[in-house]
């Protein structure tokens, strides 16, 4: 069985996550007690208890979604005897779950991810007013056909692919009255499923490109280290090793399309049988299993899965 690990982006999170395997497990408490201090805020406590609104707020969803894979991952660790050098081929997140991807191959340390990723939501909250920018999903399509649309639509304002899901689902991203017209022009042209999304901001765009700036700056200040397994980062769709390449992958992947669909497919093609989701939610699992038939694909973020997975490699 080759593995690889993967790790979710926002959207996954829910109130009440990870608070079984903190319950179950030190490593996992002992996760979110260091996230917590590098913070200087008891994060945790709206990650367990809400509100949902406050969980919800870019600047703590993506270190709350971080801390939850960690934690999951410390206890396949602790449990299981998952060593990431040596049992797993590879390691891939969604987005801010590239983040996760990095703190789990001991690329970057996990105090250093959660700054890093609160600074990200507040600097992509802060790149575009609220209601200037705008996202929308387009089902039962390939990344090409929707790129045609948002170029056509890219006539009133910016609209660009921001992520290639897989299983034919693409999400425009850019300014709201283009995206709305890349809808219009979907529906005309006979795709299944054209809807915009419920978000506060126009992620993985170029509008992203003050967020970008303020990345770069953050980066420079953290040190980076090869990881211990390759990294299929965002941007490429391919592995990444070298620091140097990790931290501009980093400040692209701001504003550049995440590759997922073909990040899977490199994986898959690679060798993977196996994909685990590490963390919060199945969206990943749900995605992984239209790119790739052939392999399996399972989540892991309840102390249940844990013993699954134990039980599978005894």
């Amino acid at each position: 069985m080759t593995i690889a690990l993967v790790f979710p982006g926002q959207g996954s999170q829910a109130v009440g996550m990870g608070k079984a395997l903190a319950d179950a497990f030190a490593p996992a408490r002992q996760v979110f007690d260091d996230v917590d201090a590098a913070l200087g805020e008891r994060l945790s406590d709206a990650i367990w208890s809400g509100p949902a609104e406050t969980l919800t707020l870019t600047e703590n969803a993506q270190p709350a979604l971080m801390a939850v894979s960690i934690a999951a991952l410390r206890v396949l660790e602790h449990e299981a005897g998952l060593h990431i050098g040596r049992d797993v081929a590879f390691v891939a997140g969604h987005s801010l779950g590239e983040y996760s991807a990095l703190a789990a191959a001991r690329a970057i340390s996990v105090a250093d991810a959660a700054r890093l990723l609160r600074i990200r939501g507040r600097a992509m909250q802060k790149a575009v007013p609220v209601g200037v920018g705008a996202m929308a999903a387009l089902i039962g399509l390939e990344l090409e056909e929707a790129r045609a649309i948002a170029a056509d639509a890219s006539s009133v304002g910016v609209c660009a692919a921001a992520n290639d899901n897989g299983g034919g689902q693409v999400v425009l991203s850019g300014a709201k009255a283009a995206v709305e017209r890349a809808v219009e022009l979907a529906k005309a042209r006979g795709v299944k499923r054209a809807m915009m999304l419920p978000v506060s901001a126009p992620f993985h765009c170029p509008l992203m490109q003050p967020a970008a700036d303020v990345m770069a700056e953050a980066l420079a200040k953290v040190s980076v280290h090869a990881p211990l397994v390759p990294v299929v980062a965002n941007v490429p769709a391919r592995p990444i090793k070298e620091p140097a390449e990790i931290v501009q992958n980093l400040v692209e992947q701001i504003t550049a399309t995440v590759r997922w669909r073909e990040s899977v497919l490199f994986m898959a093609q690679s060798g993977v049988s196996s994909f685990f989701e590490i963390g919060a939610g199945r969206v990943l699992t749900g995605l992984i299993k239209r790119i790739a038939e052939s392999v399996s694909a399972a989540p892991i973020g309840l102390p249940e899965d844990v013993a699954k997975f134990k039980a599978s490699r005894a």
